[in-house]
């Protein structure tokens, strides 16, 4: 909505854009009379262009209704927005104009940018939207940026998902902060999201939901490294001496956070480089970078019956680990994979992963998902066809 905006302490043009959903360049053309949009003081107006309406592009296996349930509006509405839509016979490609939420803007837009800032200023607009979840954080990264948690619902059992613990896989992140909104959208209404009852297990299931395990590497992976990044050098020689970081898996040190779990570590360091690189190298020893040792503590203060770790790509999920796994997770796969259609992978030649330890000490079920399909960073053309095959998969595991 266009209007005026009086600029407060603290602000700056981005803050002011991320909030009324608008990008930078947007604001900065409004407002022709700030010579500099890095020194903006407080009590300055600005103006607030208008939006213009989203668009969306319709994907395999679209219904309006995924469609609605995705953009926090209705069927009716998306049909007043778009005169001449025959609902079952929507056409892939076809674009459809997304109205505004009934309740006001939607919080959570995938979109290409989306890294740490962007998941930070989400979960304050979603905590203050929907007060019932809780966010908190877990720890820090070798930079300094907290790791946040959300936890949905008030059940006895516990479920854990986390995701982009490999930097370049940022779009699992986004998966999971759009979860957390449609679920607790769907929690504040009382309704159902497709087979599921939400409020019933909202009070059956506590969930617990990670999505950014690795900040610095997602932003490595976004927006490269910086001469004042006190890694500067390690992470220039690690990647070859190339500043194009963009398949950047590593955190901040050049470890790989999963390779760094006490699940036949040794194993799995011995086959991986033998110093920091973008991925694979497992570091000096086991739980020795703090993004993996606040995982590990995370994990070992709940009683998790299953969890999920979301990666990207391959459309295919892990399940087993050095026949550790339960009888159970066996069913729980087919499940999943009716849900998904993604292929089931028992075994890997692979060690040291979250999912891994996880299996070994607790003997319960876990899993690795590993969603979309091409070269990471995956596009965000893929998001809503990733949370069309994978929205029943985030459900199921609370239920079963």
């Amino acid at each position: 909505m266009a209007g005026q905006y009086v600029v407060q302490q603290g602000d700056t043009f981005y803050r002011i854009a991320q909030r009324y959903r608008i990008s930078v360049e947007a604001l900065a053309a409004a407002n022709p009379q700030v010579e500099d949009p890095n020194v903006i003081r407080p009590g300055m107006v600005l103006y607030i262009p208008a939006r213009p309406p989203l668009q969306y592009i319709v994907q395999p296996g679209d219904t309006l209704w995924q469609i609605a349930q995705a953009y926090g509006t209705t069927v009716a509405a998306l049909l007043q927005a778009n005169p001449g839509v025959n609902p079952y016979q929507l056409r892939i490609g076809q674009p459809l104009t997304i109205p505004a939420a009934s309740d006001g803007e939607t919080i959570v837009v995938p979109r290409e940018d989306y890294g740490y800032d962007e998941m930070m200023a989400d979960l304050a607009r979603l905590q203050q939207r929907y007060p019932f979840i809780e966010v908190r954080s877990i720890g820090r990264s070798v930079l300094g940026r907290d790791i946040p948690v959300v936890r949905l619902g008030t059940g006895p059992k516990e479920v854990h998902y986390n995701a982009a613990i490999h930097g370049e896989e940022w779009i699992t992140a986004v998966l999971m902060m759009k979860f957390i909104e449609v679920y607790a959208r769907a929690r504040e209404r009382g309704e159902r999201i497709g087979n599921f009852d939400v409020p019933a297990l909202w009070e059956q299931t506590s969930l617990f939901v990670v999505p950014m395990v690795n900040p610095d590497g997602v932003e490595i992976s976004q927006e490269g490294v910086s001469r004042d990044n006190p890694y500067y050098d390690l992470l220039l020689q690690a990647n070859g001496g190339s500043t194009n970081f963009r398949t950047w898996a590593a955190n901040a040190r050049g470890v790989d956070l999963n390779n760094q779990f006490p699940a036949d570590w040794e194993r799995e360091a011995a086959r991986g480089p033998r110093s920091p690189a973008p991925r694979n190298y497992s570091g000096t020893g086991p739980l020795t970078e703090p993004e993996a040792i606040a995982l590990a503590e995370f994990t070992r203060a709940h009683d998790f019956r299953l969890v999920i770790a979301w990666h990207s790509q391959g459309e295919e999920i892990y399940w087993g680990y050095e026949g550790l796994e339960p009888p159970e997770s066996e069913q729980i796969t087919k499940l999943f994979v009716d849900i998904s259609g993604y292929r089931p992978v028992r075994y890997l030649q692979s060690w040291a992963g979250y999912k891994d330890w996880f299996i070994q000490d607790w003997r319960r079920p876990g899993f690795t998902l590993e969603v979309g399909r091409g070269v990471n960073p995956l596009p965000m053309s893929q998001f809503w066809p990733i949370w069309s095959r994978t929205i029943g998969v985030m459900l199921a595991g609370l239920a079963v």
